[in-house]
């Protein structure tokens, strides 16, 4: 039987967790040994951070009634023994849901009301206030009370045509993607504009997120899921109705909000749910087959996705062959083949790329800690030669060599305005770095943009706004990454210099690529030029809607631009930090050089003491440096295989 996502999960998870336990007696065994700077102690940190809180976020995004709960309950909550996520006939999930774990926070239900939609502030900053939120406390042992309470997100509310359209679910141009009239002239909208649900699920503790979106009608209404949420999730499962095949509607939703050509396409997977409704007696098992095998062909070509990219299964099948434990049904429902697809491909790519970041930060930090060690030995050595040459020798040859020493430390002290003064210089280019990717810097572009959004009528010209405003960020990316080459080109040749004056090891290390960046301004963008066709100039003629769509597209920026900066003043920090600990051990080599003469002058026995001291020391470095490198290999192995009992499953 193939492991399901939920094992291969959690196996993974446990790697996460020793991982992040070795990272941290790495950092203990360093600082007993003095060998933990402040760049040093960052990057570990970071490392830490990076590897327990790394998240990784499934979306499933699906028309109405086309099983996206049922599906979510079959592969994460089937051990409850019942539904969790409310999956009945008709529409269920009326707002968008992210399902996470906060330990911070206790199990509850968190309600956005659905009329902050008519305030002008994004979804990010209404995270930041939540009092603004309606909490219902969870009791995660107790499934009936559980799901009872998620049955809340599928709430909805009656209003007037008008206030439907100021909330968004009401646009005159499309008739057809209205809600229905009743007989008072009311429209049924939903109650909760985003609801956050925050348990203590196995999986969602080791750092799973599940997006569960509504239809087309809400995911066009909420700009901050299309700009934001959907782009940056990891994997997105599209969900179809085997029956019905690729709809009109679905069509829309994978056009305008899936498709991206930057993506991988193992970051998206389309599944045909409920195959049992093709179950038929009056068909034959191959007829039946030869249906669903057509219908997975059907959507692959309209999609115009590789074949093996579409999965069709029965959730609702799955969930109960889960429950009741019919291994023969839930081989039938084909849930074991969309969890292995979850599991081992989609998840696989995050996992590369989590490894390949901790391989590359374990192997920086591994080459920083080496450098300081060979100071040190080379200083060592240094010391043994200047003592044996003293051997034999009379009292005023010692106090030359004393006052050669003193002479060599003045020196070099003189030689620290030459580095001040190339600090100076990194400094002043840095200021300019931090200048161009600042807040007022972002600020100043987004009000230009909304200003080109907020005037009245049809905004005619808002395309061009958009790709001037954008061509700007990537032109300020560009000079970014022209200030790191010319910090990078003076750190190098001062280091070189200071290499050949002093004997130092210095590395510049690599300056950070703003490549990354660059490719997540173009997926924003093309996320972003949806809204600017013809089809939306009477949505975007609408100033709340416009201000909302401004203030989504501003939250992810600053995301993308505090990121950049963040390489940028580690790679700073790791230069500087460097430079630091090797003045640090030269500065402390002259102390132990002069602190050995004056020993020796006033004892007898105190050159050969001080002669064999060394050689401890010596000996002592050569253990150290050994341990960090089976301390690190060890971390470096780790990551190219994450499990031993799951060696080809990846994970991030």
């Amino acid at each position: 039987m193939t492991t399901s996502f939920n094992e291969q999960f959690d196996q993974l998870g446990t790697w996460r967790r020793e991982f992040a336990l070795r990272l941290k007696l790495l950092a203990e065994w360093m600082k007993d040994n003095e060998l933990l700077d402040a760049a040093v102690e960052e990057r570990l940190l970071r490392l830490g951070t990076q590897v327990r809180s790394d998240k990784v976020m499934v979306a499933f995004v699906a028309e109405f009634s086309r099983g996206k709960s049922e599906m979510i309950n079959a592969v994460f909550f089937a051990g409850y023994g019942r539904r969790i996520m409310p999956a009945s006939a008709g529409r269920t999930t009326m707002c968008p849901t992210e399902m996470g774990y906060d330990a911070d926070v206790p199990p509850c239900l968190r309600l956005l009301p659905i009329e902050t939609r008519l305030q002008p502030q994004a979804l990010m900053e209404w995270r930041m206030a939540p009092e603004k939120w309606t909490r219902i406390d969870l009791d995660v042992n107790n499934p009936q009370q559980l799901a009872s309470a998620l049955e809340k997100v599928a709430e909805t509310r009656k209003v007037t045509q008008d206030e439907a359209r100021a909330l968004g679910f009401w646009h005159s141009q499309a008739p057809e993607d209205n809600p229905m009239v009743d007989a008072q002239g009311m429209v049924e909208v939903p109650k909760w504009r985003h609801a956050l649900i925050n348990i203590a699920h196995p999986l969602l503790k080791q750092g799973l997120v599940i997006l569960d979106t509504p239809g087309l009608n809400a995911i066009g209404a909420e700009p901050e899921l299309t700009v934001s949420l959907i782009p940056q999730a990891h994997a997105v499962v599209f969900i179809l109705g085997a029956d019905t095949g690729v709809t009109k509607s679905d069509l829309s939703i994978w056009r305008e909000h899936l498709v991206c050509e930057a993506d991988s396409p193992d970051s998206r997977l389309v599944v045909l749910n409920k195959i049992d409704t093709l179950w038929d007696d009056l068909s034959s098992p191959a007829q039946i087959d030869a249906q669903i095998d057509r219908q997975i062909s059907s959507t692959a070509e309209i999609l115009g996705i590789p074949r093996d990219r579409v999965i069709a299964v029965s959730a609702q099948k799955g969930l109960v062959a889960k429950v009741t434990e019919d291994e023969e049904l839930l081989q039938r429902s084909c849930l074991p083949v969309l969890e292995d697809a979850l599991g081992r491909g989609m998840m696989g790519k995050r996992q590369r790329i989590l490894a390949q970041a901790m391989a590359a930060g374990i192997t920086d930090l591994r080459g920083e800690t080496a450098r300081v060690i060979n100071i040190r030995k080379r200083d060592l050595t240094e010391q043994m030669m200047e003592l044996k040459g003293l051997q034999g020798k009379n009292t005023t040859v010692i106090k030359h060599m004393r006052n050669r020493i003193s002479q060599e430390q003045a020196e070099f002290d003189l030689g620290g305005a030459k580095i001040h003064a190339v600090r100076s210089v990194h400094l002043k280019l840095l200021r300019e770095v931090f200048s161009i990717l600042g807040s007022t810097a972002l600020k100043k572009e987004m009000s230009q943009l909304s200003a080109a959004l907020l005037q009245r009528g049809l905004k005619l010209g808002v395309k061009r706004a958009y790709g001037e405003t954008f061509d700007r960020l990537r032109a300020n990316l560009q000079k970014v990454q022209t200030l790191c080459g010319e910090i990078q080109s003076m750190l190098a040749a001062t280091f070189r210099q200071l290499n050949g004056e002093h004997g130092f090891s210095l590395q510049a290390p690599a300056e950070p690529q703003m490549a990354q960046y660059l490719s997540d301004l173009n997926m924003v963008e093309r996320s972003h030029i949806q809204y600017l066709g013809i089809g939306n100039a009477f949505k975007l003629a609408q100033p709340e809607f416009a201000d909302r769509l401004v203030r989504a597209l501003s939250s992810r920026l600053r995301s993308i631009h505090e990121m950049a900066l963040s390489d940028v003043e580690l790679w700073s920090k790791s230069a500087a930090a460097q430079l630091d600990a090797q003045l640090r051990e030269r500065r402390r080599n002259f102390s132990r050089r002069i602190e050995a003469i004056d020993r020796i002058q006033q004892a007898a026995g105190g050159l050969e003491d001080r002669i064999q001291d060394i050689d401890q020391q010596e000996a002592a470095l050569s253990q150290i440096e050994l341990k960090l490198i089976e301390l690190t290999d060890y971390l470096i192995a780790a990551n190219q295989a994450p499990s031993a009992t799951s060696v080809d499953v990846e994970f991030a």
